[in-house]
């Protein structure tokens, strides 16, 4: 944090406690909100603004580049949604693809929620938008962009392969949003990000977000923001607050049916695994054992990953299984369980994963699994991130469980998991079987032209850092509240 507090010390810095409120009978008004667009959060059922949307709206309103640092679940989308919409509704129209405001997302997932977020304000302005991303067919996108966009919400590798296409020219932004900036800033997507922002008009407007701000972060304030404000809505020590830590020592042996005895209970679970596979292997050891599990990782195709999150949201799957592609930016309310089947590499991936819960003042239980050999790695992880935990060296028995995850379980048939989550795989027919026997690879070929993926189109691949790095730098593709009390989200925590 020193070398970024240097490198914004000019432009001033704010620190606003979690318990501020506006008396105001619509908070966004006296920050500079105007009505129009504090009419249309109203219409939500959001009236009051967040710690860190009170710390920054005035100077991201006023036109000044923003270093804004506030927990997950804090409501920092709104934080650079809001001043996007009311600094770019003056009545000039985009002109053919030339987007005026590009707000950068390190996944799909988020880069979709923040469309959604954004929608209701350009509607309310008379904004258009547009959402790239890799993964699925891009002509699509290149017609929306064709047509004109103001706002323009992206993933890194989908925007460099349309920028290298001519598709995307950021000669006209006047608004840049990096959200998750950390990791946005990490040696993985650095250069890809570099790249977009060395396109950007040196005047505009860049507003960088996060839960986190290292020295990774500093690397782009320096470069790329002039005299930003710095503002940080909550203790950096604790971004997460109401929320429990567990480490449960368990056997290797004991691991999948403790995941199961704590996954049957009523309500959301998010369960995280360090590799895409684990997380494939795990769900499908869950939904075996009664529990209706899904997975949510890199290898699934985007339509199978908006599935998936989406029976999530619905409440048909209790149980999400992910990588911790789920940990950056991904909203779900009434999360009150989160458990590292697999304690993360790093602490901040600890706190991001842990971020799925503790949402909006809700309360929430972290839980780790460490098996006897990882508990010295553990205990470093949970020093790291400045983190407490209660350490239960016995195991995990059942009194323990119901004391963590209190709650009836419920553990369907295997015919009750596959109805409920439609993951039942039905049987070739002979007429795939013979197209397989003819070509060696008719049924895998099939799949991945079902899932978006073509195998003579690498512009339909992930947007992952690693995808990009293989494809090469020239080659311009970089690639419930739980007990069952499921209360329809307001909206505020997921913005």
């Amino acid at each position: 944090m020193t070398s970024i507090h240097h490198a914004a010390q000019t432009g001033g810095s704010s620190t606003v406690p979690s318990s501020s409120a506006t008396p105001a009978a619509n908070g966004f008004l006296p920050l500079g909100v105007p009505t129009k667009l504090a009419e249309t959060l109203a219409r939500q059922d959001i009236t009051n603004p967040t710690p860190i949307q009170a710390a920054t709206l005035p100077d991201s309103l006023a036109g000044r580049d923003v270093l804004g640092r506030g927990r997950t679940g804090s409501g920092k989308s709104y934080a650079f949604l809001l001043p996007t919409a009311a600094r770019l509704s003056d009545g000039q129209r985009a002109a053919s693809r030339r987007p005026r405001a590009l707000v950068l997302a390190p996944t799909r997932e988020l880069a979709l929620q923040l469309a959604e977020a954004v929608e209701p304000l350009s509607q309310a302005t008379g904004l258009s938008t547009a959402t790239v991303f890799g993964g699925v067919g891009q002509n699509p996108q290149v017609r929306k962009l064709q047509r004109g966009v103001d706002v323009l919400v992206a993933c890194p590798g989908r925007l460099l392969d349309l920028m290298g296409q001519g598709h995307a020219d950021l000669s006209d932004i006047e608004i840049l949003v990096i959200d998750e900036a950390d990791h946005m800033a990490d040696m993985g997507f650095l250069p890809m990000v570099r790249r977009i922002l060395d396109q950007v008009p040196a005047n505009a407007q860049k507003m960088l977000f996060s839960a986190t701000l290292d020295a990774g972060v500093g690397v782009l304030v320096k470069r790329y923001l002039k005299n930003p404000v710095v503002h940080e809505a909550d203790s950096a020590a604790s971004p997460v607050a109401k929320m429990d830590h567990h480490v449960i020592v368990v056997d290797a042996d004991d691991r999948v049916e403790t995941l199961a005895k704590m996954t049957a209970a009523e309500g959301r679970t998010i369960v995280f695994t360090r590799t895409k596979h684990g997380a494939k292997r795990t769900a499908k050891q869950l939904r075996q054992r009664g529990v209706t599990a899904l997975e949510l990782h890199g290898n699934l195709s985007q339509n199978a990953r908006t599935r998936n999150l989406q029976a999530f949201h619905d409440g048909a799957a209790g149980t999400l299984v992910a990588t911790d592609i789920a940990a950056r930016g991904i909203h779900v309310d009434d999360v009150e369980l989160v458990i590292h089947a697999d304690p993360p590499a790093e602490h901040k991936a600890y706190l991001h994963r842990s971020g799925r819960t503790a949402r909006a003042g809700q309360a929430g239980t972290v839980i780790t699994l460490a098996t006897t050999d990882l508990q010295h790695e553990v205990r470093h992880l949970m020093k790291a991130a400045k983190i407490s935990p209660t350490v239960h060296s016995d195991g995990a028995n059942d009194e323990l469980l119901d004391e963590l995850v209190p709650g009836p379980r419920r553990f369907h048939s295997q015919a009750e998991v596959d109805k409920l989550l439609g993951v039942s795989t039905p049987v070739p027919d002979q007429r795939q079987r013979r197209g397989k026997s003819r070509n060696g690879r008719g049924r895998g070929r099939n799949e991945g032209q079902r899932s978006g993926h073509s195998p003579r189109s690498s512009s339909r691949n992930s947007d992952s850092p690693r995808s990009n790095a293989r494809a090469g730098a020239g080659g311009g593709r970089p690639q419930s509240n739980r007990r069952g009390n499921r209360r329809a989200s307001s909206g505020q925590t997921s913005r």
